[in-house]
């Protein structure tokens, strides 16, 4: 995405102002995990995040804006994909990544919150699926690794298995009140390999995809 292309507060500050995008957004992510999106109030941000009301309007804009930002640096502060030498030892480290994150009661709440206002609000779903391009590319590279290691056939879509990692842990956080932990990120990881070694995940005219 080019400058050009940005929203407001989807172009990241650089210098003295980098403190003050961090404290707002912290607040944001605060707010968002406390009360949800529909209660978001850029004048509560500013007073959490301890600046000045006209700031936050005059950098972000809207809620909405704010929240792209703060999706934007989540973004890019997660971690880096884990290689270890195998699918299944890739997908778990991707899947308990996910797991971490989504049974911390803080990181759940904010995204369930965000998952929610993105059924309503254009440009919220626009930054999440935007979140979830990024994060799908970061991890897409190590089921590439596996084809060439000859572990699942020529022509599975990488990104497809990223998302079938991920896929039943965030139904799990949005329809199951049972915990989140380990075992179901690793039983998410294995029947994704087991999934992709099947050719479920094949493109075009070389599966189903």
């Amino acid at each position: 995405m080019g400058i050009e292309d940005a929203g407001p507060g989807t172009v990241r500050p650089g210098g003295r102002t980098a403190r003050v995008r961090a404290s707002v957004l912290r607040a944001a992510g605060d707010a968002l995990a406390e009360h949800g999106f529909a209660h978001l109030d850029l004048v509560d941000v500013a007073r959490r995040a301890e600046v000045g009301k006209t700031t936050v309007y005059r950098r972000w804009g809207t809620v909405t804006g704010l929240v792209a930002d703060l999706l934007l640096e989540m973004a890019e502060e997660s971690l880096p994909r884990t290689e270890t030498g195998s699918l299944l030892g890739d997908l778990k480290a991707n899947a308990r990544l996910v797991q971490r994150t989504l049974a911390d009661p803080r990181q759940g709440a904010l995204f369930k919150a965000v998952l929610a206002a993105a059924t309503g609000e254009e440009k919220t779903a626009e930054a999440l699926h935007r979140f979830y391009d990024t994060r799908v590319k970061e991890w897409a590279p190590c089921v590439q690794q596996a084809v060439d290691r000859g572990e699942i056939p020529q022509g599975t879509d990488a990104h497809e298995v990223i998302r079938a990692v991920s896929a039943p842990l965030y139904y799990r956080l949005l329809t199951s009140a049972d915990r989140l932990d380990e075992a179901a990120a690793d039983r998410a990881a294995e029947a994704a390999v087991a999934a992709a070694r099947a050719g479920a995940y094949l493109r075009g005219d070389d599966g189903h995809a």
